[in-house]
C-alpha cells in the first residue's frame, strides 16, 4: 500500500518509509474494513494517530480537517506545523485511480469524524 503512495504521507508528504503507517480508513474488524489499497491511506506516525483518535478526519473531497479543539490549541511547533497547518489540505494521492481511497468507505468515516465532540 506504501507503494501505491510512492513512500509518501497523503497528507504532508513526508517521503522516510520508516516514519510511514497504512492507516485504514474502516478499521479491520468493522464490516468494509479490508486490508486493500482503496480502504487505506499512507500516513506518518503522528497523522496516523490522530486519523486513529478522530483528532484528524479526510472528507469525501480528500480534504484534511483537523478537529476544532485541536485547532484552538496552542502548544508548540508540532503540532502548528504538523497538524493545525494541515486542516483544509488537500490529500496526496495514489496516481493509479484504482489505488484512491473508496469513497464511500472516506464518506462513513467523515460522518463519524463528523459526529465526534
Amino acid at each position: 500500500m506504501l507503494r501505491a503512495y510512492e513512500t509518501l504521507c497523503a497528507v504532508c508528504t513526508l517521503r522516510h518509509g520508516r516514519l510511514l503507517d497504512a492507516a485504514h480508513i474502516i478499521g479491520d474488524r468493522a464490516e468494509g474494513g479490508e486490508p486493500v489499497v482503496p480502504n487505506g491511506l499512507s500516513m506518518c506516525k503522528i497523522h496516523h494517530a490522530a486519523f486513529d483518535t478522530n483528532l484528524l478526519g479526510i472528507s469525501p473531497d480528500y480534504r484534511v480537517q483537523i478537529d476544532g479543539d485541536l485547532l484552538a490549541e496552542t502548544d508548540g511547533p508540532m503540532l502548528l506545523h504538523g497538524l493545525q497547518e494541515m486542516h483544509g489540505r488537500l490529500l496526496t494521492l495514489p496516481s493509479r485511480h484504482r489505488d484512491q481511497p473508496d469513497l464511500a468507505r472516506l464518506e462513513q468515516r467523515w460522518a463519524a469524524f463528523g459526529q465526534v465532540g
